[in-house]
């Protein structure tokens, strides 16, 4: 067949491919590199988007297959590595409702490029805020979370860990805003183009769900000689000095498992609305500012994902499933930062709330007990499933467990070998597990990873964390339960928010009027720090205490973190109250992410049955 001759493609592809989230058969042809153009417009929410691929074709006869979901396409055009593009035909695949629909793009004898035009005004991906939902409330906002399978939503790619590609981007915008994204800025830190348009590269080769940007009212201030902070005016002083040890944060990174491959490292601290805590999208983590305490307690947000650019971003989960590889090495690794940084207590304390994090999921998932191990099948199901605390807290564990069967200093010399080694790719259980044996030291070599990853629950022999951290805390939260200490007595005037999340975690079976003696001598419910508020307003909730439902109101339509939100409608079901919840949410909606009203709605859903 000729470039010039018009190719034919004679079904759409209906299945998912190798990757069970994605249609893509990227072992056929895959993309290298893409330069995307975006014309967002805050007045329609839409986005014009063109993106132009350079492939590489495995299988010469085989077609172009990409992922996409709420996407208009225009156009798709053809090309080779040097000549002029041509219509091309194209075939939509039928809907599903997690993966979306394919695009097969019919490819001729010689062709190496591929155009794309498109339009969306339905993009799940991407957040549109009005001024008044801001932190300034003077200028719209929009910003972009693409993981897990969000990418699509707001450009056509072959959207799974399993594929990475360099990229450029050209983004305007038809508001008077900045737009900043986690790749290097073309333009100057300074510069507000009169044409509103801003320019990035990626030069180093990343997966869809990390290519990300936001655009709003965004000052910066530097924090070190290759790292800082951006944030919306009215935030970015609290931000700069809450993020003030982030210099530190990659030095200790940089001692443990090697040099810093991304450039800067910037974070962007995002308007209430962002659902996840971070998101280590690379050179730029975007950030909740929930985080923003007042005392730098809640930095160890950062170290995770600061930690992702080697665990995550260097080396990838080539699928969902093996989530772990991502999430447990950046949780393991997270508090190897946080204890150079603040100490081994501080950092034991942070394991030890996170294991009773990893039980609680294990009684939510009890009917699920799949979801339990650290490989989850879950074809079928939208990924998003699979991010419970399991991957993260369960991951963590084994990786504690096979550090004290090894020796530090040996596994840390381990690590920094596979992450090396590993660099720049995405890999699957079964790639850890066989370099485990080929490397790892004699005393883990033959370490049993199936009770971790294939079964439920904790294996024996788990290197747990030491809860007597704690002892004092435990105490005086007992006596407290059992009224053999007052809120006068308790030893908390200087607790850390450790400390006091630790307290709250022990005493739900504390009476009500204790609990309001609690608020009113600590005024735990009103504080400025989001986990303790949230902590407390599970417990107020379910003891229905007055203070606590007025404060669950404007904390969850001030806040859109789902980590918050689910617990929070959940106590409020619970406490006999779903009507209240429902209301709440309705209000509250418009202001949260897809994520976070996916999340939301299953707990209203299941109330209403």
């Amino acid at each position: 067949m000729s470039p010039s001759a018009t190719p034919t493609i004679p079904d759409p592809v209906v299945e998912p491919g190798l990757d069970p989230h994605s249609f893509a058969r990227f072992e056929d042809v895959r993309p290298t590199h893409f330069d995307l153009r975006l014309d967002l417009s805050f007045r329609e929410r839409a986005v014009e988007g063109e993106v132009e691929y350079t492939l590489d074709r495995r299988d010469p006869d085989a077609p172009l297959v990409l992922d996409t979901r709420g996407l208009r396409i225009e156009s798709v055009e053809a090309a080779p590595a040097e000549g002029n593009f041509r219509p091309t035909a194209f075939l939509l695949g039928p809907k599903d409702p997690i993966l979306g629909r394919s695009l097969t793009v019919a490819l001729g004898d010689g062709d190496a490029r591929v155009r794309i035009r498109y339009r969306t005004t339905d993009a799940a991906g991407l957040l549109w805020l009005e001024p008044a939902q801001t932190a300034g409330k003077q200028a719209p906002f929009v910003f972009s979370q693409s993981q897990a399978i969000l990418a699509r939503t707001f450009w056509p790619c072959q959207d799974t860990p399993a594929v990475r590609t360099t990229y450029t981007a050209t983004i305007r915008v038809d508001e008077d805003v900045r737009v900043v994204m986690a790749a290097e800025a073309l333009d100057s830190p300074d510069a507000r183009p009169a044409d509103r348009t801003y320019r990035f590269r990626m030069d180093q080769k990343v997966p869809s769900y990390l290519v990300a940007f936001a655009a709003g009212d965004l000052a910066f201030a530097e924090l070190g000689s290759r790292t800082g902070v951006w944030a919306e005016p009215a935030t970015l002083e609290a931000a700069a000095y809450e993020l003030g040890d982030t210099e530190r944060m990659v030095e200790a990174a940089e001692a443990l498992y090697g040099p810093y491959r991304w450039g800067r490292y910037d974070v962007l601290v995002l308007p209430p609305s962002f659902p996840f805590g971070g998101m280590e999208n690379p050179r730029l983590t975007f950030a909740t500012p929930t985080i923003l305490a007042g005392d730098r307690s809640l930095v160890s947000l950062i170290a995770h994902e600061l930690a992702h650019s080697w665990s995550g971003n260097l080396v990838t989960n080539a699928t969902w499933e093996h989530l772990w590889l991502n999430e447990g090495f950046t949780t393991y690794f997270e508090r190897r930062i946080v204890e150079a940084l603040y100490g081994p207590e501080r950092a034991e304390m942070e394991a030890v709330i996170g294991y009773a994090d990893l039980l609680d999921s294990f009684e939510h998932e009890a009917k699920d007990p799949a979801l339990q191990r650290l490989v989850v099948d879950l074809a079928g199901r939208d990924p998003d499933a699979g991010m419970t605390q399991v991957p993260y807290e369960k991951g963590a564990l084994l990786l504690r467990t096979l550090e004290k069967a090894a020796g530090r200093e040996v596994f840390d010399a381990f690590l920094r070998r596979w992450f090396d080694e590993h660099a720049m790719t995405s890999v699957v259980t079964d790639d850890f597990a066989a370099y485990l044996k080929a490397h790892a030291p004699a005393s883990v070599r033959d370490f049993d990873l199936a009770p971790w990853t294939h079964a439920p629950g904790v294996p024996d022999g788990a290197a747990l964390p030491d809860e007597t951290v704690f002892a004092e805390i435990d105490r005086a939260a007992a006596a407290f339960v059992a009224g053999r200490t007052g809120v006068d007595d308790l030893p908390l005037d200087r607790a850390s928010t450790h400390e006091w999340l630790r307290f709250l975690e022990r005493i739900e079976q504390a009476p009500p009027d204790a609990l309001e003696a609690l608020d009113a001598r600590f005024g735990l419910s009103q504080r400025g720090n989001a986990e303790i508020v949230a902590a407390f307003l599970e417990l107020g909730l379910r003891a229905d205490l007055p203070a606590a439902r007025a404060r669950a109101k404007t904390f969850l339509l001030a806040v859109g973190r789902r980590k918050f939100l689910v617990p929070i409608y959940r106590a409020l079901v619970e406490a006999g109250r779903a009507d209240e919840a429902e209301a709440i949410y309705a209000e509250a909606k418009p202001g949260y992410h897809a994520l976070s009203r996916a999340g939301v709605e299953k707990v209203l859903e299941a109330a209403r049955k």
